[in-house]
């Protein structure tokens, strides 16, 4: 018997190893096929069909997202703009198709970057041609850039300027029976109102008017820039007038205002981009298209090996270790440390987009970039879309800032909020006493609220830390505090402004950045970057392989559908705060308001959330 146990046990043993093996093959063999690089078409339409948002950095996928989740596609926005950039000398690329019915955007720097890619294509000599269902503030200043604009029949022009509501939690925290103990400094700290108020508050009201009229400037400045023609002005004053005047006829409208070219479906499109690019494609296809994920596979280096570093702070700052597109403080001290100590890095550039976040990951960056100054390692911030409170933080070592005038920064202030659930415990039937051996006792009570006592110390905690940020912008910016604090308050400036009161030292982009860490590590033509971030492992290639192997979306049925997202955004976010908050006590240099850099996911943990909110409301 005891032969024949060892016998069965070395069959179950060679059984499990030819398992393991074949499951080895078989993800090894899926992985090497999804990321396959397929052979780019010889000639054709470089397809830019955008079924998503371009960021600075994609968030990390999860497995959910293969299955199909509530997560927008991302586009990285730099492998956008390198592919552009090479197909304009490609003479492969006889056209570039900007198909942007399922885009959802981006940050105004980003989408700005990404215009003047196209702008380079077309001063090529190579014709970019856009088609969309319905065209928003931030889809029409990309598709502005292109040759040729083309609308849907049944689409429209729906741009609307910035501005609108934003989602106030005070009635629903009462109803929870939660309180938000805030504690602040700053006039124009409008980021804990939404947790204190139902509405916004006149000082907030007065900040965010200016800097929306300059964000409005700055976009019609660069609309009429590329479009001189364009009556942008009507659509924006007197929308419905454009329309009444084309019969009810949106299109038509848009049409009239110069504000597109061409009124087509999407075969009569494809047949645009079939003459221009060298006729129909394989298999009844209706043109000869090179896909864009195949061409930057094939065309854009995604691991150079340059002397300057490019370190991207992309998302919320938050304490510890984060994957991409968001800033983990931890996770990115590191990367500029070995970057520093071992990559050979002569210079850096740090591209920051993020509305801020955690106080103490903010000061974890900013310590290592003070670190590379302490080995005469030049420094050059380039600003995003946003780079407010903490985003701000994290800028100040720079020796060199550039914005764009469409950047949205300041906002240097500090806040805390700490949640007590003396109201929910009432609903609840549920009490809460104890005793104390000193004042500070079980503090903060979250049960109870903080004691005065415990709440002078955590307002003197807070006054210390803006303290501290104005000390540190007054080093950086050459100023005093008090010339700091003038300019302060939780303000958030709009990149011009920011300029002119020398938050920032110039206008520029990520070129512009490169180019002056050159110049101030004298590298003299030395151009090359190296991006410092961790290496995709295995089971990220994996899922992202997966997830994007079919990323066909439906198109939007109308134009009004293009704007869905809006709200399922709001939403979502409303989610993400409502769990911020429950989940304990934050001291935070964040701008709440600012508008997102990424989409926000919806996690499992917020449809629980939201069916717990459900429950408690009734």
């Amino acid at each position: 018997m005891k032969f024949v146990r060892a016998i069965w046990k070395l069959l179950v043993g060679i059984k499990d190893g030819l398992v393991l093996l074949l499951l080895i093959l078989f993800f090894g063999g899926l992985y090497g096929a999804l990321s396959a690089r397929p052979a780019a078409v010889k000639e054709g339409v470089l397809d830019l069909n955008l079924n998503g948002s371009v960021v600075e950095q994609p968030s990390r996928r999860q497995w959910s997202d293969v299955a199909g989740s509530s997560m927008t596609q991302e586009y990285r926005l730099r492998d956008l703009v390198a592919a552009l950039d090479k197909a304009k000398d490609d003479s492969r690329v006889k056209v570039v198709a900007l198909d942007l019915d399922g885009f959802t955007g981006g940050g105004a720097t980003a989408i700005g970057d990404l215009a003047e890619a196209v702008r380079r294509v077309r001063a090529a000599g190579k014709p970019v041609v856009a088609y969309g269902v319905g065209y928003t503030d931030g889809t029409y200043a990309l598709a502005a850039a292109a040759s040729e604009i083309w609308l849907n029949p049944l689409g429209g022009v729906l741009i609307s300027g910035p501005g609108g509501s934003n989602l106030y939690y005070k009635g629903l925290l009462d109803k929870l029976g939660v309180t938000a103990n805030v504690y602040r400094v700053g006039t124009y700290k409008s980021a804990v109102e939404p947790y204190i108020r139902n509405d916004m508050s006149p000082e907030a009201k007065q900040n965010y008017m200016a800097l929306d009229q300059a964000r409005l400037e700055t976009w019609k400045q660069e609309v009429k820039q590329a479009r001189p023609k364009a009556n942008i002005d009507l659509f924006l004053t007197n929308m419905n007038g454009a329309v009444a005047s084309a019969g009810g006829d949106m299109a038509k409208a848009a049409l009239q205002a110069g504000l597109i070219d061409r009124i087509g479906d999407r075969r009569q499109f494809e047949a645009r981009l079939a003459d221009l690019g060298g006729g129909p494609g394989d298999k009844g296809v209706a043109f000869r298209a090179i896909k864009l994920s195949s061409y930057v596979n094939e065309m854009v280096d995604r691991k150079p090996r340059g002397p300057i570093g490019v370190v991207t702070i992309a998302g919320m700052i938050v304490d510890g270790k984060a994957s991409g597109g968001t800033a983990g403080g931890d996770t990115i001290a590191a990367q500029i440390e070995d970057g520093i100590r071992n990559k050979g890095v002569k210079a850096l550039v740090v591209r920051v987009d993020s509305p801020g976040g955690s106080v103490l990951a903010s000061e974890r960056i900013r310590q290592a970039l003070l670190e590379a100054k302490a080995r005469k390692i030049p420094i050059v911030v380039s600003m995003g879309s946003v780079a407010a409170s903490g985003g701000y933080w994290v800028s100040t070592p720079g020796d060199f800032i550039y914005a764009e005038p469409s950047t949205i920064t300041g906002s240097i202030g500090v806040f805390g909020i700490i949640p007590s659930f003396q109201g929910t415990l009432q609903k609840l039937g549920v009490g809460a006493d104890g005793v104390k051996t000193t004042p500070m006792s079980g503090e903060p009570d979250l049960f109870k609220g903080p004691s005065p006592e415990a709440g002078k110390l955590i307002q003197t905690g807070v006054e210390s830390m803006y303290g501290r940020f104005l000390g540190i912008v007054a080093a950086s910016r050459h100023k005093t505090p008090q010339q700091v604090d003038q300019i302060a308050q939780g303000r958030v400036w709009d990149g011009g402004t920011a300029r002119q009161l020398g938050l920032v030292d110039g206008f520029g982009g990520m070129s512009d950045a490169i180019g002056k860490a050159a110049e101030l590590a004298k590298l003299g033509d030395e151009r090359g970057v190296r991006y410092l971030e961790p290496e995709r492992s295995f089971r990220d290639q994996l899922i992202e392989a997966l997830a994007n192997s079919d990323n066909d979306t439906a198109a939007p049925a109308d134009a009004f559908s293009t704007l869905a997202h809006q709200p399922q955004e709001q939403l979502a976010a409303m989610l993400a705060e409502v769990r911020s908050i429950m989940s304990g006590p934050s001291i935070q240099a964040r701008c709440l308001e600012c508008p997102a850099v990424s989409p926000t996911r919806v996690e499992p943990k917020d449809l629980t959330l939201l069916g717990l909110l459900k429950s408690w409301l009734g």
